[in-house]
């Protein structure tokens, strides 16, 4: 992962020189893919030709630290760069695009060198494909926060699994590509510079949410802005149905119950947002203009994306308080989204209505299906405690944020948007048209440990920092 980490750190002087542009920080992209192709060279060759056995006690500790670890040498090109940034800052940067969280310290992005812009573009690109393959083959085998419900031959660490795996893999890769192609090339299209839309079409369909203007998406047309809602959508799609898809099993994609339900979402809350800023708009008030730009930005925090066309938080108390319980949900499991994603409401609906129906019927047997599929109470357990240690997480974090002197709504919001790597928070401080720079440096590495625990469905980080996960 080091040497392929490497690689993609010189494309950004590669792309430019090509294009016939000037690399400002060339040296320090070279610099950087020095540094960390002879990290991965030596693990290479001190590991050559060593057993491999990967117990889940290795697998948690893998996972864990590969994330930890790609999430600061990202960030080495940005220290080494002329944006003179503190540690904290750059490690804040690279952890916010490899996790495609869309949080960003940086400011004055339309004037800024282009190699960095196309580095931050390349990471949460990176970080997307990143997670998928996490979902398919890591989450379901170590049985974090439910996952274990989407496992498939194709999720196991078997001799007979790996070909599977590799079939599969090559599918996702394969799609997510097709993906990023179509959107750079719609951009362009449509009235985008190549240098815009090869950008955007990276962080769209990694829902990741860096831009290369300070006003985000705000900067072009509705056009545009219904085009990213689309790739936003498709980037919060269970990506192995699409896989399934090609291969033949036509319509599984519309038979998902997730994908179902998050579509109704991003189809109903929009139109009433429309209907009350409608009510509340003391201006003449342009409803298809105000139903683009309110399908897009909740769009963009549903699915953990972080664009804004508009300050939403200035649409009034009811759409303030729309976008914070929005920021909760995220996209569907499989996908490059974050949040608490759309299965674990389904799951908690039908955990609530079994519970309704034994008042009702104390002596009644009572299965549980989800798609077809039984869920056990070990599922069912796990998702639980995810939820648990999800919101104990959010109370730390908010705390340890209020005792720097940030207000609630910075803290809360802060804290929340981290661990459901959505980017902006709420506040005229890390809202949509703020950003996360007046933070203090203590604030920053909190808040970047709280992406990384997100990204890793919480669990895997809390496990691995266990006493007893050492023991034996």
């Amino acid at each position: 992962m080091f040497i392929l980490l490497s690689v993609f750190m010189t494309l950004p002087v590669v792309l430019l020189a090509l294009a016939g542009e000037d690399v400002p920080n060339s040296v320090a992209f070279a610099q950087s893919a020095g540094i960390v192709f002879l990290l991965g060279a030596a693990g290479v060759l001190s590991m050559y030709r060593q057993p491999r056995d990967l117990k889940p006690r290795y697998m948690f500790v893998l996972t864990v630290s590969s994330w930890l670890i790609i999430a600061l040498l990202s960030s080495i090109p940005f220290y080494l760069s002329n944006l003179d940034i503190s540690v904290a800052d750059a490690f804040f940067e690279g952890t916010s695009g490899i996790t495609t969280t869309g949080a960003t310290v940086l400011s004055g992005l339309d004037d800024m060198d282009r190699d960095l812009l196309l580095w931050r573009s390349i990471l949460q690109w990176i970080g997307g494909i990143g997670i998928i393959g996490m979902f398919v083959a890591v989450l379901p085998f170590l049985r974090v926060g439910g996952m274990r419900l989407f496992a498939t031959e194709s999720s196991e660490w078997t001799d007979k699994a790996l070909p599977r795996m590799k079939t599969l893999s090559r599918g996702l890769l394969f799609v997510y590509l097709i993906f990023s192609v179509i959107a750079v090339v719609t951009y362009w299209l449509s009235g985008m510079s190549l240098f815009d839309a090869f950008n955007h079409g990276l962080t769209s369909i990694a829902t990741g949410g860096f831009s290369t203007s300070d006003l985000s998406m705000g900067k072009f047309s509705d056009l545009i802005l219904m085009e990213a809602t689309l790739f936003m959508i498709i980037g919060s799609l269970p990506f192995f149905l699409f896989v399934r898809e090609l291969h033949g099993q036509h319509g599984v994609l519309f038979k998902d119950q997730q994908v179902r339900l998050f579509l109704t979402i991003l189809f109903t809350v929009p139109a009433l947002l429309t209907l009350y800023r409608w009510w509340v708009s003391p201006i003449p008030f342009d409803p298809i203009h105000n139903y683009v730009a309110t399908l897009f930005n909740v769009t963009s925090v549903v699915t953990t994306t972080g664009y804004a066309s508009e300050d939403y938080a200035a649409w009034g108390p009811l759409a303030f308080v729309v976008f914070f319980f929005l920021m909760f949900v995220g996209g569907c499991s499989g996908s490059t989204s974050g949040g608490m994603k759309i299965f674990r409401f389904q799951l908690s609906l039908i955990i609530l209505r079994e519970q309704l129906m034994r008042l009702l019927h104390p002596r009644a047997v009572f299965t549980r299906n989800y798609n077809g599929r039984a869920v056990s109470d070990e599922i069912i357990s796990s998702m639980i405690a995810y939820t648990f240690i999800f919101l104990l997480c959010l109370l730390i974090i908010t705390v340890l944020l209020a005792s720097l002197q940030l207000d609630f709504v910075t803290a809360l919001s802060g804290a929340l948007t981290s661990l459901t790597n959505v980017g902006p928070g709420l506040g005229d401080i890390i809202g949509p048209s703020g950003n996360f720079a007046p933070l203090p440096d203590a604030a920053k590495w909190i808040l970047s440990v709280g992406m990384l625990m997100g990204r890793l469905e919480i669990l895997s980080v809390v496990i691995v920092l266990s006493p007893g996960f050492w023991r034996g």
